[in-house]
């Protein structure tokens, strides 16, 4: 494993000496938005867990290499490459490794590497889940078997709007994945902080999602924990308006047959473009505010393992 695992420096040394330490994907870079914002967006979500007292650790494939800990210049390599890069999951591994190639990781592949490297929390913005349709597509996403058995802490905004968010939590369920609300008994719905269906369990601070991760790796319980955090109340999108971009982008995609791994791409590019923008906007912002929550969490759960 060593082989294929490059951990950064500075990831390494804070790993090391017990200090907090948070996973990002870097799928949000290449296929999340257009170049320089991406570089920009990728910089300053850095910038917000490290003022939050933590260190920041984004997750990419490069050369072949899984790397827990990309440079500043890793970070403007991947931006400016863009969708050229390989959106990877887990099945992607083994080829882009032999090959030698680049990946962009998804929620899947950034749990997965951030576990072999010994990093328990992950921030990012939404996970994947039960696409509308999937009662005839079977289009379920990767990142549910992998909050199944893999042992660390995913903080987003809830699970992307464009998918059926109560098969979604059917599916976590079935998996025994907890779905914990921060400061909310709803389930958060990417752009709006509501969507009709209620979490597991409420958690109010950091110091308690850290005691309560700690007692499932106590119990040796296998996979993770997912915290969803809802998006700060002045950039969430009223739910009637994001709907409605939804329904039309679902549509042109069944229309034009997208399907499989360029599905979230497409439908999160033509909401941008429905919402004139408006999207992406609280796209960033819902980001930034998992990322405080991460640090502050990886920061609390440092604390009880030492």
């Amino acid at each position: 494993m060593n082989s294929y695992l490059s951990i950064s420096e500075e990831v390494r040394q804070a790993l090391s000496e017990g200090k907090p330490v948070v996973a990002l994907e870097s799928t949000i870079i290449s296929h999340g938005m257009p170049y320089p914002q991406n570089v920009e967006t990728a910089l300053r979500v850095e910038q917000t867990i490290r003022d939050n007292g933590a260190v920041p650790a984004t997750i990419a494939i490069i050369g072949g290499k899984l790397k827990a800990g990309c440079t500043k210049e890793e970070i403007e390599y991947l931006g400016k490459k863009g969708q050229a890069v390989i959106k990877a999951s887990r099945r992607d591994l083994p080829v882009l490794i032999a090959r030698r190639e680049d990946g962009a990781t998804t929620v899947t592949t950034t749990m997965m590497i951030a576990a072999m490297a010994g990093i328990r929390v992950f921030a990012t913005g939404g996970i994947g889940g039960v696409h509308r349709g999937a009662e005839t597509t079977m289009d379920i996403s990767a990142d549910l078997e992998e909050l199944a058995q893999t042992p660390v802490m995913v903080i987003c905004a809830g699970a992307k709007s464009i998918l059926d968010l109560g098969l979604t939590l059917e599916y976590l369920e079935t998996k025994g994945v907890p779905v914990i609300g921060y400061q909310t008994e709803e389930l958060p719905a990417f752009y709006t902080r509501k969507s009709g269906f209620s979490v597991d369990y409420r958690i109010d601070s950091p110091k308690e999602l850290a005691e309560a991760f700690k007692a499932k790796l106590d119990l040796g319980l296998k996979g993770g924990m997912l915290v969803t955090n809802p998006i700060p109340e002045q950039y969430s999108m009223p739910a009637d308006v994001i709907n409605k971009a939804i329904d039309e982008a679902v549509a042109e995609a069944n229309r034009l047959g997208i399907h499989g791994k360029q599905t979230t791409p497409f439908l999160l590019a033509k909401i941008k473009d429905l919402t004139g923008g408006d999207s992406l906007d609280s796209n960033i912002q819902l980001v930034l505010n998992n990322a405080r929550l991460a640090a502050k969490t990886a920061a609390e759960l440092a604390n009880l393992l030492k």
